[in-house]
């Protein structure tokens, strides 16, 4: 198994850029799809962003897509997400997630480890 700690968050004005990132542990971080996840107060967990443990494809939902960056360094066991031009909606709490999702990569449940997650927060 895997464990995941989340740090980078924190309150950016609109337009402002943070650097999220995701410290594994345990099992080779190499081995697993990696993602990034979001959640809104009284909305449901969404997809953010995903990375395949093979052959370098990256995903990303349409509204991030073009603003944000998903990227890993194995030699760091460490998950990134390198978030540039934030909107106010872009506030929530921020999670990674582990697992084996072949190519479903925007569905939580396919991932089996997450981190406690990291707050971000958007001014206007």
């Amino acid at each position: 198994q895997v464990q995941l700690v989340e740090s980078g968050g924190g309150l950016v004005q609109a337009g402002g850029s943070l650097r999220l990132s995701c410290a594994a542990s345990g099992r080779a971080f190499s081995a697993y799809d990696m993602g990034w996840f979001r959640q809104a107060p009284g909305k449901e967990r969404e997809f953010v962003a995903a990375g395949r443990r093979t052959g370098g494809n990256t995903y990303y939902a349409d509204s991030v897509k073009g603003r944000f960056t998903i990227s890993r360094d194995s030699a760091k066991n460490t998950l990134y997400l390198q978030m540039n031009s934030l909107k106010p909606e872009d506030t929530a709490v921020y999670y990674c997630a582990a697992g084996f999702v072949g190519d479903i990569v925007q569905r939580p449940e396919m991932y089996r480890y997450w981190g406690q997650g990291t707050q971000v927060t958007v001014s206007s």
